[in-house]
């Protein structure tokens, strides 16, 4: 199939793109290469990716809407995943302005690019557990109310959901929207937790654990994240929402042990005060993903860790 990813340079994104032209797919992918961590670990993501013929990468910023016309109108791609946004929740807080303008807008500009071509190509696209807010009950379900998010990064993806049930009334597109929990495993973003705290246990530094360690989070390996998109792909008609966890969470506490028995070393812990715009806890119920999809997740927490660490001391050693 001709596929165009956006985000293709990122953690999932890059994940995505190996599978896919793995499967022997023709792949396209869009990334603007922003600031918010190192380009450098971007284009090292797509370094098997760039060597290969079936391959292209289109350096782009979703928020160009011409842009976007053009690269969909010229490849016409039978699938579209869209994975590229600002993502953070805790930044967000910072630039609420920033944040509706990259993942509202910038979905508005694929939605449309999407929509003008004859052959409606499915519309896969990147939503996030935290829409669900700062909810007590658990596990969430894709039925519940997702009215009340804590965080400008949250409103966006909910606007998102909206947006692309509106372009499937009106059009006919055929849209699925993944609600990811904290993913996690090889290429993992800098600035998130486990990349963070696995760097600082290495380095005998203190590890700053916001709250009392109780807060959960429904940890998802790389790779049965990127397995979910892929059915997601070849099941998309109409209009769907599907959550993409592991359902089962782990609280903060446990996962920063679980690193440092991975890592070999003792952690030093900071504790801190809780943060805002942080849920207490992520959970999903994957049932309907299961029932509807296939999807089954078959990564443990335990081995996901060993995965990364692994992988993070070859990026040590290649930098050394």
């Amino acid at each position: 199939m001709r596929i165009l990813i956006t985000g293709g340079a990122g953690f999932i994104g890059s994940t995505l793109v190996d599978r896919l032209l793995l499967e022997g797919n023709e792949v396209t992918a869009i990334d603007n290469f922003d600031p918010f961590y190192p380009a450098s670990l971007k284009r090292a993501n797509l370094a098997a990716a760039t060597s290969q013929e079936r391959f292209q990468l289109v350096e782009a910023d979703i928020r160009d809407r011409t842009k976007m016309h053009s690269v969909v109108a010229e490849i016409k791609p039978e699938v579209i995943v869209h994975l590229a946004a600002r993502a953070g929740v805790r930044p967000s807080i910072d630039d609420p302005a920033l944040y509706s303008d990259v993942n509202v807008t910038g979905t508005v500009h694929l939605l449309e690019a999407a929509c003008r071509l004859s052959d409606r190509p499915k519309f896969v696209y990147a939503s996030s557990s935290s829409v669900y807010g700062d909810r007590p009950n658990s596990p969430f379900r894709e039925t519940d109310s997702v009215d009340l998010p804590v965080s400008p990064y949250a409103a966006t993806k909910k606007a998102c959901e909206l947006l692309a049930h509106t372009f499937h009334h009106l059009y006919e597109l055929p849209v699925t929207g993944l609600r990811f929990f904290t993913a996690y495993g090889p290429r993992n973003r800098p600035d998130l937790a486990i990349s963070k705290f696995t760097s600082l246990i290495d380095q005998g530094k203190p590890i700053p654990m916001f709250g009392d360690g109780s807060t959960r989070r429904d940890y998802t390996y790389v790779g049965d994240i990127v397995d979910g998109i892929c059915r997601a792909m070849d099941h998309c008609s109409s209009y769907h929402i599907y959550n993409l966890g592991n359902s089962n969470p782990i609280d903060l506490k446990s996962m920063i042990a679980t690193i440092a028995a991975a890592l070999g070393k003792r952690p030093i812990i900071e504790q801190l005060p809780e943060q805002p715009g942080d849920v207490r806890q992520t959970y999903a119920d994957i049932s309907r993903a299961q029932s509807e999809l296939g999807y089954e997740p078959t990564t443990p927490f335990p081995k996901g860790i060993e995965t990364f660490v692994a992988w993070y001391r070859g990026q040590a050693v290649s930098h050394s």
